[in-house]
């Protein structure tokens, strides 16, 4: 691999970055192992955040890596339209035990933003199956990140993501998010105060009819707009509600999947099961892009429910890659062999202390904390929002730090296979940051 800078950075047309700033003095990773990246200077770079919420075992892992390598010299593709190969069947199953059998089927996309419009179509497909066709109505929440496909920008409530393409999807509406600041700052887990939220579901069924809406989709913990944590009994008053009016519910664990919380999914720590789930991210330690849809029985079984030929007309020349299938197998034999989840439930207390020992330093407004996540809130400088928390994302990295950041929050997510020594590091540095913030 090269390891030099390169000639010319004109060509990249980088995702969700600021180009012109980032060209202008680049942060450059040319290696990984465990926790740390090391950038092109040779310096190491502890992973505040498992890349982007994705890497939980840790960095060039030995048991992955060998088996993507092996796989690449056996099979290197192999399509899953009308054909198949083993390694795809075997997941399923494999994943199928992995979340205690609360599902049925696995439908595997490319990505998280895949996996939710494949999600919210598979609920269109299903009312139609069942003669309810009327129900295509979608139900997001502000301040969720699900993707960018239309579909998952549509139910998104992040308005800078949206605000550059248009009307996007019609008929979609949106429930409050859950943040409130005055009443819930610096909680450790569930907040306190919100619960009620979940009720703006009756509204909303008010306002357009039950009969209309297929499917509400939330993120169990709202990553990608700072670490925004359910209220206590919110999720399962949601639960609720779809129940009582036929709805969907749809649980985007693109993020909180495979252990960010310390259990396998957000759904085992809130005790409450959706009829759908996205996956991506942990699902191969991120070595090979891959996500999937976790299905309940009864919506695969009323889609099969049609005359002789292909039941569901979607689906992804990527589905199913070998190389993804032996990176996701390798990942679980990991979890399992080596208690990716034990030492996360381990560390979660040391973390969250160190987290909230930040309480006090300059301009920090608010932290919240739930399993290996973390939010730091600052507060902003009048008429630049988000410059704040991006001068603290660049002080990091050249003190050695990677942090990521949303407006002015700072998001940490560290790998699952961290020690004591790792949070001291980590918070050592963010709090050095803090201090010498404007």
């Amino acid at each position: 691999m090269n390891e030099s800078r390169p000639q010319s950075m004109s060509s990249f047309w980088m995702p969700f970055t600021n180009n012109r700033d980032f060209k202008t003095s680049p942060r450059l990773l040319v290696s990984a192992e465990g926790m740390y990246y090391r950038d092109v200077d040779g310096n190491p770079i502890l992973d505040g955040t498992a890349g982007l919420w994705c890497v939980p075992c840790g960095h060039a892992q030995p048991r992955i890596t060998e088996a993507i390598a092996t796989m690449a010299g056996q099979l290197d593709f192999a399509p899953t339209f009308q054909m198949g190969h083993p390694a795809a069947f075997e997941l399923a199953e494999q994943l199928m035990d992995y979340t205690g059998h609360k599902f049925g089927h696995v439908f595997y996309t490319n990505s998280g933003s895949e996996a939710v419009d494949t999600a919210l179509k598979m609920a269109l497909a299903y009312h139609k199956a069942r003669g309810e066709g009327g129900r295509t109505r979608l139900i997001g929440r502000e301040r969720g990140y699900h993707g960018v496909g239309f579909g998952g920008l549509s139910v998104g409530g992040i308005g800078p993501n949206r605000k550059q393409f248009g009307p996007l999807l019609p008929g979609v509406d949106h429930l409050p998010h859950t943040h409130n600041l005055l009443k819930n700052a610096f909680s450790r887990g569930e907040p306190d105060f919100g619960v009620e939220l979940a009720d703006e579901l009756e509204r909303l069924v008010a306002l357009h009819d039950a009969s209309t809406i297929a499917a509400v989709i939330v993120e169990p913990v709202s990553g990608s707009t700072g670490v925004l944590v359910p209220p206590k009994g919110y999720l399962k008053r949601l639960r609720e509600l779809c129940d009582k009016h036929g709805i969907l519910l749809i649980f985007d664990e693109v993020i909180t999947g495979f252990g960010r919380l310390t259990a396998p999914f957000a759904s085992d720590y809130f005790g409450v099961e959706p009829d759908m789930m996205t996956v991506a991210k942990g699902l191969t330690n991120a070595a090979v892009p891959m996500g999937a849809v976790f299905s309940k029985r009864h919506i695969h079984d009323a889609v099969m429910d049609a005359p002789a030929g292909i039941e569901l007309f979607h689906g992804y020349t990527y589905s199913g890659h070998p190389l993804a299938c032996a990176a996701s197998l390798a990942t679980l034999e990991v979890f399992r062999e080596q208690g990716i989840l034990d030492n996360a439930r381990e560390m979660q207390p040391y973390f969250e202390d160190a987290l909230h020992a930040l309480r006090g330093l300059p301009h920090v407004i608010d932290l919240r904390s739930i399993g290996l996540v973390g939010g730091i809130e600052l507060e902003s400088i009048p008429g630049k929002p988000g410059a704040r928390a991006y001068s603290a994302l660049k002080k990091a990295f050249a003190d050695g730090l990677l942090i990521r950041t949303t407006g002015d929050i700072i998001a940490l997510s560290p790998p699952l296979v961290l020690g004591k020594q790792h949070i001291d590091e980590l918070f050592g540095k963010l709090a050095t940051v803090l201090k010498n913030l404007d």
